[in-house]
């Protein structure tokens, strides 16, 4: 792999790690914002996917080089023609305004590929979410279903008292 061309401010980055895709986006001077939950923070790996379910996520800026470490990464905005990119300075200007802030992470919706497509489009989408939705299917959807059952329960349980 060559030397990447520089990315453009606001671009979307996708940084191929071993079981998943990591998503920043370029806001200048080799620096990425992103949404950082646990499985990223001293590179956890697996084990904190469960508690990544769950978990809140820092969004950090840090150079690119040092989120992508030895993992392949490409500049990709590929819904752009689908819905227009903002303008690079406000994508860039919004991406830096949430730095520090913790965001409550859910991998199924609040993850860092829809963080970063709501930075450049104005919109959240994760195809990732989709793909892996289809392959989990029903099981998930039980289990969803099942915690939210336990919810209603403990919540009327509450009220009787």
């Amino acid at each position: 792999q060559g030397p990447q061309p520089e990315p453009q401010l606001g671009d979307l980055i996708e940084i191929f790690r071993p079981f998943y895709r990591h998503w920043a986006i370029y806001v200048g001077d080799g620096y990425v914002v992103h949404l950082a939950p646990p499985s990223e923070i001293a590179g956890a790996g697996a084990a904190s996917l469960m508690s990544a379910l769950t978990d809140k996520a820092l969004v950090k800026k840090e150079l690119l080089y040092e989120v992508a470490g030895r993992d392949r990464y490409q500049v990709n905005n590929k819904h752009d023609g689908k819905y227009s990119p903002l303008p690079p300075g406000k994508i860039v200007q919004r991406a830096e305004e949430l730095v520090g802030q913790e965001v409550l992470y859910k991998l199924t919706s609040e993850n860092c590929e829809h963080f970063v497509n709501e930075l450049r489009y104005g919109v959240a989408r994760s195809d990732q979410v989709r793909d892996a939705l289809m392959t989990a299917g029903i099981a998930g959807v039980g289990l969803a279903a099942v915690g939210l059952i336990g919810v209603m329960l403990s919540r009327n349980k509450r009220q009787k008292q």
